[in-house]
């Protein structure tokens, strides 16, 4: 009785290696393995995905967990799969100890990359959901770690990739490593003769009714310096702790916080210098000062100063852009609010 098709083809040798043949139907098997080992992992990542953008404390620990079960998953399948073939992966260390000279000279870039990546994993210094600043003045939050590159969010609402490497051995700033706030300084300038303590008094006040500045305590408080002289001004500095969310928008918030000072300023009448020359007169037609000028019916500077000072509380772009949020979903978002209910 002649033998039954299938299972000669499944018998079918296809290579021996040492003591061991690969048969046709230990192949199909193996592949079957590796292919089911995939899927199971690109499975459970989405699933462990989903579970950690509803976890907001948890997230961090919810990504390593995701990233180790996804590649344990995978090298679990491919081993299974080669085993299940027929192959002793015990003759093969030798020829896998010379593949893996040959690639680790020939792909070294791509290797260093991926142990970066598990580096970045389990060391948590740059973590999904932090903000950092990159070596080449890149900024923005970091929304993947994969196993050869990072993918970071800018604030513009592009995408940076970056290799692992670049994060493991360059000086990278990580802004919110550990949720914490952190100070920034803020320029400006005023005309010579100012009133340093008017400036200080109005700065203060509006840098702190802003709803991007943390509140004071005892170790964190907004002040403002006298750092210096200017050729024609006295140099300023505000310092300041944004809030954390704020710190994630460094840009946005320089502009905000200068054009809360331009408005504090000139509410409060206190020049702000501009490069010029002063040509002064001492008399005009034997008149001094303010009668000088009315005989040129000139009005005089401190009126016109006067005149030119903004109303407070007018519109600073960089301070709305503050409270924006990102248009693609964040690593953690938080809860929708439920819609408020109308009445009938």
């Amino acid at each position: 009785m002649a033998g039954n098709p299938l299972r000669t083809l499944d018998s079918f040798e296809l290579l021996k290696l040492g003591k061991a043949s690969v048969t046709v139907g230990g192949l199909a098997a193996g592949i079957l393995i590796v292919v089911v080992a995939i899927v199971a992992a690109r499975l459970t990542s989405t699933g462990l995905r989903k579970l950690r953008e509803k976890a907001a404390g948890n997230a961090a620990s919810l990504y390593i967990v995701e990233k180790v079960v996804t590649y344990g998953l995978v090298v679990i399948g491919v081993v299974a799969g080669l085993s299940t073939m027929g192959v002793d992966l015990t003759s093969l260390t030798v020829f896998a100890g010379a593949l893996g000279v040959g690639v680790g000279l020939g792909l070294q870039g791509i290797i260093k990359d991926f142990a970066s990546g598990v580096s970045l994993v389990f060391e948590r210094l740059v973590a999904v959901g932090d903000f950092v600043e990159l070596p080449n003045g890149g900024r923005g939050v970091v929304h993947e770690i994969g196993p050869r590159a990072t993918r970071i969010r800018t604030n513009d609402s592009t995408d940076i990739i970056v290799p692992n490497s670049v994060l493991v051995n360059d000086q990278v700033i990580n802004w919110t490593l550990r949720n914490t706030n952190r100070r920034i300084r803020v320029p400006f300038v005023t005309a010579f003769g100012a009133d340093k303590d008017r400036v200080r008094e109005a700065v203060l006040k509006a840098a702190k009714a802003a709803p991007y500045t943390s509140p004071d305590d005892a170790t964190r408080r907004a002040q403002v310096w006298l750092v210096g002289y200017g050729e024609s001004s006295l140099k300023f500095e505000l310092i300041v702790w944004p809030t954390v969310e704020a710190v994630r928008r460094p840009a946005a918030i320089f502009a905000a916080y200068t054009w809360l000072i331009d408005d504090a300023l000139r509410g409060a009448g206190i020049e702000i210098p501009y490069p010029q020359r002063d040509i002064r007169v001492r008399a005009l037609f034997g008149e001094e000062g303010e009668d000088a000028l009315t005989s040129l019916k000139l009005e005089p500077a401190a009126r016109r100063r006067k005149a030119k000072a903004v109303r407070a509380g007018s519109s600073n772009d960089a301070a709305a852009d503050l409270e924006r949020e990102d248009p693609e979903e964040m690593p953690n978002p938080p809860p929708s609010p439920s819609p408020p209910k109308t009445e009938r």
